[in-house]
């Protein structure tokens, strides 16, 4: 499984994808529960994809009786959930760890 740099915008759409890991969410959904645009979340959406911690299915649905697009949803992979786990309980750590001023202690 592919190693993915963690920056906050994707913490945050981890963090909304483990709220209810086993449900599936579509885009536009999980932006507004992370808090970020549309326009940042599909591109994160695909890299979670490509590097096998989700999976995604195009809704099967009749676009003018619905009267808006298609839908593609997605959901975390077995694998995604251990790796989201991880991702930010490790960031959760790095937020707690004491920080250095630069000073050397005598």
């Amino acid at each position: 499984m592919a190693q993915l740099r963690m920056t906050t915008p994707r913490l945050l759409v981890l963090e909304a994808l483990l709220r209810d890991h086993e449900r599936e969410s579509y885009g536009l959904e999980l932006a507004q529960v992370a808090g970020l645009e549309p326009g940042t979340i599909y591109p994160i959406l695909v890299a979670f994809e490509g590097a096998g911690w989700l999976r995604s299915r195009a809704e099967d649905v009749d676009v003018h009786a619905a009267g808006r697009p298609r839908r593609r949803y997605y959901v975390l992979t077995p694998a995604g959930v251990e790796a989201a786990g991880a991702a930010v309980a490790k960031a959760a750590a790095r937020r707690k760890a004491p920080r250095t001023t630069g000073e050397l202690a005598w």
